[in-house]
C-alpha cells in the first residue's frame, strides 16, 4: 500500500531537514505544508528533500494545514509527523502492519524526547500548605545548565507547573522527594545543574518518554501517558489507549474519511484528542505500538506549553472537545466551571465564539456514533490518567 506522510511547518529551524530525511526511506509520498513560513523557508527545505510542497501565505494553524496536506496526499496509509520530530526506522511499516486490523482507527509509536535529562532528587519531606492539596517539597526559582535558565523546561512527576507572581517573578514547587528532570541541551552528561545558585545533587542521565499514548481524565482533560518519565522498559508493550499524540499519528485513508478531518476551527491543540474521541464514538479502537520510536524536540515551533497563547488554545479546545464528544452532563459542567472562573486570558471569549459551531457539529457527528458518549466516558475517563499537577 502507498504510504503518505504530512508534515506541517510554519517556523522551520534546524529540526526540519532531519525530520524529512527520516521519512525518505519509509514514505512513498511526503507532503510538506508550508504554513506561512517567512520567506517560504519551509518550502525550500521541503523541495530540497524531495517532498511535495503545499504553501499558505500565512499561518492557518496546525489543524487546517494538516487537513489540507491530507487532502493533497494520495496514499492508502496516511501519517502525520511533527516538523520537530524524527521517525525511527520501521515507524511506518509497523503502523501499516497494525492497521491491517480494521477495528483500529489509528496507531501511535513510543514518542521519546530528543534531549537527554539529568535526574534531580532533593531529600525533602512531604508537606502541604493550607488550602493547597498538593504534596510539596521546596520552592525553586532558578534551574541552570551552563548558564542557561531552564526553569520552564524542567519536568517530571516531582515538579509542578510554572507559577508567576504579580511582579513577574516565577517559581515552581517540587513534590517532596519525587524525581524531576533537567534537560541537557548541547551539554554532555557531566554538565553541572545549578538550582537556586547551588549545585544540584548528583543523579543519572536518562532518556524521557514524551508520549506512550494519551489518557482522558475525569475532568475531561487529555494528557500524554508516561510524559516526562524515564524510558526504562515500563512502556514497551503494545496497548489500547484512549488516544494517541498527533506528533506521530498514522491511520488509513478510508478511516480518515469515515471519522472526518481534524477540527480546523481548533487552529492548534486538542485536534488529536478530538479525532480519537470521534473514532471511539464510531466504534473504533486506538493503539499504542512501542515497537517503533519517534524522537520529538517538543514545541520547537510553538515555544512550549508555558506560552500564554498555548494555554488559552488548549483550555478553549479542551472544553469544545467535551461539547462535541462528551456526555451532556459532563460537557455542561465543564462549561459552567469555565464561565464561573475569574480572569482567564481570553479562554471564555474563545469558547463563546465557537460554542454554536461546537453544538451544531455535535449534532452532525452523532449520526456516525456507534457508541454513546456515556459508554465511551465510562470506559475511558480516568483510565491511565496521571494525577493533576
Amino acid at each position: 500500500m502507498k504510504v503518505s506522510v504530512v508534515v506541517v511547518s510554519y517556523r522551520p529551524g534546524e529540526w526540519l531537514s532531519p525530520c524529512l530525511a527520516s521519512l525518505s526511506n519509509q514514505a512513498d509520498e511526503v507532503v510538506l505544508v508550508d504554513n506561512g513560513s517567512p520567506g517560504a523557508a519551509a518550502s525550500e527545505i521541503g523541495r530540497s528533500a524531495g517532498a511535495r510542497v503545499l504553501r499558505f501565505e500565512s499561518n492557518t494553524g496546525f489543524a487546517p494545514a494538516a487537513d489540507a496536506g491530507a487532502s493533497a496526499s494520495s496514499g492508502e496509509i496516511l501519517g502525520f509527523l511533527n516538523d520537530d520530530a524524527v521517525a525511527g526506522p520501521g515507524w511506518l511499516a509497523a503502523a501499516t502492519n497494525a492497521l491491517s486490523d480494521e477495528s483500529i482507527a489509528a496507531v501511535g509509536p513510543k514518542v521519546v524526547l530528543a534531549t537527554r535529562y539529568r535526574e534531580i532528587r532533593f531529600p525533602d519531606e512531604d508537606w502541604s500548605a493550607p488550602g493547597d492539596p498538593r504534596v510539596l517539597g521546596r520552592q525553586i526559582r532558578s534551574v541552570k545548565v551552563n548558564g542557561r535558565e531552564l526553569l520552564g523546561t524542567a519536568g517530571g512527576p516531582g515538579l509542578y507547573r510554572l507559577e508567576t507572581g504579580s511582579g513577574g517573578d516565577r517559581w515552581r514547587w517540587t513534590a517532596g522527594a519525587r524525581p524531576w528532570y533537567v534537560p541537557l541541551p548541547g551539554a554532555d552528561g557531566t554538565a553541572e545543574v545549578v538550582v537556586d545558585g547551588q549545585p544540584a545533587p548528583p543523579g543519572p542521565v536518562v532518556r524521557l518518554i514524551n508520549s506512550a499514548g494519551a489518557f482522558l481524565d475525569t475532568r475531561g482533560y487529555g494528557g500524554d501517558i508516561a510524559a516526562d518519565t524515564p524510558d526504562d522498559g515500563r512502556f514497551d508493550e503494545p496497548a489500547e489507549r484512549f488516544a494517541i499524540s498527533g506528533s506521530a499519528f498514522v491511520t488509513r485513508r478510508t478511516t480518515w474519511h469515515e471519522v472526518g478531518p481534524f477540527a480546523a476551527r481548533f487552529f492548534a491543540y486538542y485536534e488529536d484528542m478530538d479525532w480519537c474521541w470521534r473514532a471511539r464514538l464510531g466504534g473504533k479502537r486506538v493503539l499504542y505500538d512501542p515497537s517503533s520510536t519517534v524522537e520529538h524536540r517538543r514545541s520547537a515551533s510553538s515555544g512550549g506549553e508555558h506560552q500564554p497563547w498555548v494555554r488559552v488554545m488548549s483550555e478553549r479546545n479542551r472544553t469544545l472537545t467535551m461539547v462535541r464528544n462528551g456526555p451532556r452532563r459532563v460537557a455542561t459542567k465543564a462549561l459552567q466551571d469555565r464561565f464561573a472562573e475569574g480572569p482567564d486570558g481570553g479562554v471564555r471569549s474563545g469558547i463563546a465564539r465557537l460554542l454554536p459551531w461546537a453544538i451544531a457539529s455535535r449534532a452532525r457527528l452523532a449520526r456516525r456514533w456507534a457508541m454513546t458518549p456515556e459508554e465511551v466516558w465510562e470506559r475511558w475517563a480516568g483510565q491511565d490518567a496521571a494525577p493533576p499537577g
